[in-house]
């Protein structure tokens, strides 16, 4: 990577949310650190995004696995915590399994973040670096239906870290925020969702669409930005109001 270029990492940046940040960061100057569990996905991935991206295999929930991964790293300006996955936990499912799926949802949500943030630290531009993460509408609204009470409770935590980095970071003059997007169509997370379910938030969304990996990318390269330097500590909604809808 070119040694002038500003550094982006961000987790989960292989596929779907994550890949349309790393996608629109490059575009915007940095140079993009993919991180991620699946060596092939991130290789593609960077292929796709050109010379100015590379890749590391970390599993951000394993301390050691991160702390490997960003040995080669001294100055990182910018980190996107986009990864995380979701699974259906209600109280209809059987404990055992529910507890299990919690402690996986919890790690890859939650935790990952706080020890990305944490090894990270260290290396963030000081002044001006940016912590971004990417939490959820669920976390407001306890998810669209039955099913997401370990999805929500994750990412409610991660809204509440991402205050708690914000009074830390801001002597150094670094900036903490979480976006909370809505429905985004097309990612791993919604795919194979069925066509009425897709239609029925569409019918409640006052933008009358669904948003894109593009839409949370504006929202990152806002917050990046020296425009968004006295801004830390916030919840940016990006849902196209389906709140209000």
């Amino acid at each position: 990577m070119s040694k002038d270029r500003r550094v982006a990492v961000v987790t989960g940046g292989a596929s779907g949310i994550g890949f349309g940040i790393a996608q629109a960061m490059q575009q915007a100057g940095y140079a993009a650190v993919l991180i991620g569990r699946d060596e092939d996905r991130l290789r593609k991935a960077a292929k796709r995004l050109g010379p100015h991206a590379s890749w590391r295999r970390a599993d951000v929930g394993k301390r050691h696995e991160i702390q490997a991964a960003l040995a080669p790293l001294d100055r990182v300006d910018v980190l996107v915590n986009a990864a995380g996955f979701t699974r259906s936990i209600s109280l209809s499912t059987p404990i055992g399994d529910a507890e299990a799926d919690w402690d996986a949802l919890i790690e890859a949500n939650l935790k990952g973040s706080f020890l990305m943030t944490h090894a990270m630290a260290p290396l963030l531009a000081s002044p001006g670096g940016r912590v971004i993460n990417i939490g959820s509408i669920g976390a407001q609204t306890g998810g669209s239906r039955p099913g997401s009470l370990a999805y929500a409770a994750a990412k409610s935590g991660l809204h509440g870290l991402t205050y708690a980095l914000a009074r830390e970071l801001a002597p150094r003059a670094i900036t903490a925020n979480v976006i909370a997007p809505g429905f985004i169509a097309d990612t791993g997370f919604t795919g194979a969702w069925p066509q009425d379910r897709v239609a029925a938030i569409v019918a409640e969304t006052p933008m009358a669409r669904p948003g894109t990996p593009a839409d949370i990318a504006g929202a990152v390269l806002w917050l990046a930005s020296d425009a968004g330097s006295f801004v830390t500590g916030a919840v940016i909604p990006v849902n196209g109001g389906w709140r209000i809808g």
